[in-house]
């Protein structure tokens, strides 16, 4: 038995945010019945890098789904989209604001006939505001938000996150309004609609950058791999042009000089706070450096955690992936696909005592499951 078994969630939603809850929730146990367009469907299925004729960037978030397809631009479509929504628990879509009441598949309408509906709207925007109607991806949320502007070094441009991390944490967030709305059904029996936007979530992200405006006036800025309030926390260059991310607080500061052979600053008393060695901070890692450049990562590294010093070596996702750890935790495993044959992909990270474990489902190929949906959910015409 999994968690989410026996809720059912109609997701109109393309490309990443959504499609990456509904994947989530179907790993959990929910059932998601996918609806796509006619021809192309998700555009995420024309997307690089393809595995044969697949989409290995579809695959990444469309695991575990019925697909079906309904042309919502017919009446045929529309009139099957809502018969699907309202056998529903849960309803996702990420159309720009009034297009789901336009074709009559809204919160206000769809809840008339089914209050207990929880209706999760992620757009780019929000449902109001000046801007409700631009159109959006991944990146422009970063850059509006200040994320961009926080990400690189100080000598460089603004660079985005290695991840698309706007996508990625609005995915996160549409897991937890729908997980969010089903709790509060199960005790008011009521549903609810939640508007998500895209770029109210990248603000909520700003926490600490936020806090030192909010304490201190500072527009933070750029500051690479160094943490701006606390020293040391950084990546050092080692010998092999291998680096290392060292972070460390107060009560690690003389067992990094140990291992560094920094006595200088072990000796200075007022290094043993991190407030000064923020105000120091150049002395501080100009001598981490310099101590750091000719050595072994493997060996510094290893030294520093055996006297209790947090240090992660800086992997390359290859170095990552096939890292004994993650390998034992079981983080990469695999699926089959019908037409791409065995394939990898990565785990979800929640592992459950009490209920079974998250297991892989396959990406569905486009509309798959149509002829199976259409019998059980008494649908006529699909516009399809």
């Amino acid at each position: 038995m999994r968690p989410l078994d026996g809720i059912t969630i109609v997701d109109f939603s393309r490309v990443l945010a959504g499609p990456m809850a509904t994947m989530i929730l179907a790993e959990m146990g929910a059932r998601v019945i996918k609806v796509e367009r006619p021809g192309t469907g998700d555009e995420s299925r024309q997307w690089e890098p393809r595995v044969g004729e697949e989409s290995a960037y579809f695959f990444a978030f469309n695991r575990g789904k019925e697909s079906i397809v309904l042309d919502l631009k017919t009446p045929a479509g529309r009139t099957a989209a809502k018969t699907l929504a309202l056998q529903a628990d849960v309803v996702l879509e990420n159309f720009l604001p009034g297009q789901m009441d336009k074709m009559g598949l809204g919160y206000a309408q769809l809840s008339k006939e089914k209050p207990e509906l929880v209706y999760v709207s992620n757009t780019g925007f929000g449902q109001n505001g000046p801007y409700r109607d631009r159109v959006g991806y991944d990146t422009i949320f970063q850059a509006l938000s200040g994320v961009m502007a926080l990400t690189g070094h100080p000598d460089g441009p603004p660079a985005k996150v290695g991840v698309p991390m706007a996508d990625l944490t609005a995915g996160l967030w549409n897991a937890v309004a729908i997980l969010t709305g089903l709790v509060g059904r199960a005790s008011s029996g009521r549903g609810c609609h939640v508007d998500l936007s895209m770029l109210d979530t990248q603000i909520s992200l700003l926490t600490i950058a936020a806090a030192r405006l909010f304490a201190l006036g500072e527009d933070p800025q750029r500051t690479g791999t160094e943490h701006p309030g606390r020293v040391p926390s950084a990546a050092f260059a080692c010998a092999g042009a291998e680096w290392l991310h060292i972070s460390g607080g107060d009560q690690h500061w003389q067992a990094i000089c140990s291992v560094l052979g920094l006595g200088e600053l072990a000796a200075d008393a007022a290094l043993a706070r991190n407030a000064e060695r923020v105000k120091q901070r150049e002395r501080v890692m100009a001598a981490m450096r310099e101590a750091l450049a000719g050595r072994k990562r493997a060996d510094v590294a290893e030294a520093l955690r055996a006297a209790g010093v947090p240090a992660g070596e800086v992997n390359t996702v290859a170095q990552a992936l096939a890292d004994p750890h993650v390998q034992a935790r079981g983080m990469v495993a695999e699926f089959q696909h019908p037409t791409a044959g065995t394939f990898p992909a990565l785990r979800n990270p929640l592992r459950f005592t009490g209920y079974d474990t998250p297991s892989l489902g396959t990406p569905p190929l486009h509309g798959a499951d149509s002829a199976a949906l259409v019998a059980e959910f008494g649908l006529k015409e699909i516009g399809a």
